[in-house]
């Protein structure tokens, strides 16, 4: 699709802005760019490409393919950008994590501080687990709406993925 409009991007002054349908190098799917440019897309600058290229994290084998699942579907909505989706399902793999591992009863953060006590995580990762993985997900479920960044989703991605190794 084109549309031709006089605009302004990153400071810089453009006659059109093009959305052109194209396929993932990361992933292999569909994907979406937004670029401005003055009729030659090759000089033209690129605003947004969907999806994100995001590399799939290592999980370990035999995992129960529900935890994979939602870690994997957090991913996705990573790689769409959508940030408070992926908080959210990063934090839903952690508290299905520790309920396949016999922490049934009482909250998440229980459940993460009993984890740790009995060592089956290491106090590194307890405070990682509630600091970039529950409050995140916690804000996002319980509380007023608030942006999560990009950055934010990343270390919960990425602790996520450690407490499941």
């Amino acid at each position: 699709m084109i549309r031709d409009e006089r605009h302004e991007f990153n400071g810089q002054t453009y006659g059109r802005m093009l959305y052109i349908l194209m396929r993932c190098g990361g992933c292999g799917r569909g994907a979406l760019a937004k670029i401005h440019d003055n009729g030659n897309v090759i000089d033209g600058a690129l605003e947004e490409f969907f999806p994100f290229s995001i590399d799939k994290a290592r999980l370990p084998a035999g995992l129960p393919q529900g935890i994979e699942a939602e870690f994997r579907e957090a991913e996705l909505c990573a790689a769409f950008g959508a940030w408070r989706a992926a908080s959210a399902l990063f934090r839903s793999t952690l508290e299905k994590t520790l309920t396949a591992n016999g922490y049934t009863s009482g909250v998440l953060a229980a459940k993460i501080d009993n984890a740790a006590a009995d060592s089956v995580i290491t106090e590194s990762r307890r405070k990682r687990a509630h600091d970039e993985i529950r409050v995140l997900g916690n804000d996002v479920l319980h509380d007023e709406w608030k942006e999560v960044s990009a950055e934010d989703v990343a270390a919960a991605r990425h602790y996520a993925q450690r407490i499941l190794e």
